[in-house]
């Protein structure tokens, strides 16, 4: 009976150490695993929720401007308030579906040559006797890579929304983005508020495809 309960007692030991052992390991593997993860893994984790579907923006294309918003609005999810596609061509519309927000929104433009450039507005796009935004207003372009001109500290000529256009940066005669009243033909030129290139291949262009994100 003694050895019987030696060899009982040996084995249970033995499961516990193998069990303890196992566990060391799992934990240890499960940490080396994780950090490769990091280290590795793109972060497709981190982009920000798209509350609806895109026509024009694919996730580099959203991973890149995120990282360039304002940190008041990053985590914030993305909402379409107005697309060409779903609202069809209006810059009256446009303003309509904006009228009822108080956050910042995001412009993405596709034009007939397939470049994606657009602007950032501390305010939503409105109907406006002035100018109007704030320094964290900025230009970008994808050609492919990202490039983003942010406010040069040279006047505030930021945003202004008229019946007929819609006008993004300007001074010394030159509009950074300009829309007319269809959102059918654009210009686009080196402005003094941010000191931008074209955002198009072409200064004057015709657009594609339109949509406004919004930050809520």
């Amino acid at each position: 009976i003694g050895f019987q309960s030696f060899v009982l007692n040996y084995a249970i030991n033995m499961k516990a150490w193998f069990v303890f052992c196992h566990q060391i390991i799992t934990i240890n593997e499960a940490k080396r695993r994780q950090s490769f993860s990091f280290e590795d893994e793109e972060p497709l984790d981190l982009l920000p929720v798209l509350m609806d579907p895109s026509a024009l923006l694919e996730d580099t294309h959203i991973e890149k401007l995120s990282t360039r918003l304002p940190a008041r609005v990053q985590g914030y999810p993305w909402r379409l308030v107005y697309s060409t596609v779903v609202h069809g061509t209006s810059l009256k519309t446009l303003y309509r579906n904006l009228m009822e927000l108080d956050c910042p929104v995001l412009m993405v433009i596709k034009d007939m040559d397939n470049q994606i450039f657009g602007a950032f507005s501390t305010h939503p796009f409105r109907l406006s006797e002035h100018y109007y935004g704030t320094g964290e207003t900025f230009l970008y372009s994808f050609c492919p890579e990202i490039k983003v001109y942010r406010w040069m500290g040279e006047n505030s000529y930021f945003v202004k929304g008229n019946t007929d256009s819609l006008q993004i940066g300007g001074g010394g005669g030159h509009l950074g983005l300009w829309l007319d009243a269809d959102l059918y033909h654009g210009t686009t030129s080196k402005c003094s508020t941010f000191n931008n290139l074209p955002l198009s291949s072409k200064q004057d262009f015709t657009i594609q495809n339109l949509e406004v994100w919004s930050f809520e």
